[in-house]
């Protein structure tokens, strides 16, 4: 039987470094945070560490319990390029 290997998800909804960031400016250990989420301190590392993506509804809940805009926790996706001027 051949070794499970894990892979990072190719699309994350949060910003891990954020996450963490903004948890430890409030605070809250990892476990205080997902107690007040409703989530395992294990999923709340994997949500910082960027091996799990957070569901938009626990995003929001983090965002909530950490008193932050969502808009910081959010992963910034880059813009589709422009097409190139012809002027």
């Amino acid at each position: 039987m051949a070794p499970r290997t894990r892979t990072r998800p190719s699309r994350l909804h949060q910003e891990p470094e954020a996450v963490t960031w903004a948890r430890q400016k409030a605070g809250l250990t990892k476990r205080a945070l997902a107690d007040q989420v409703g989530i395992s301190e294990q999923l709340m590392g994997e949500i910082e560490s960027g091996w799990r993506s957070a569901t938009p509804a626990n995003l929001i809940k983090i965002a909530a319990a950490l008193n932050c805009p969502l808009v910081v926790l959010e992963r910034k996706h880059p813009a589709a390029s422009a097409p190139a001027s012809t002027d």
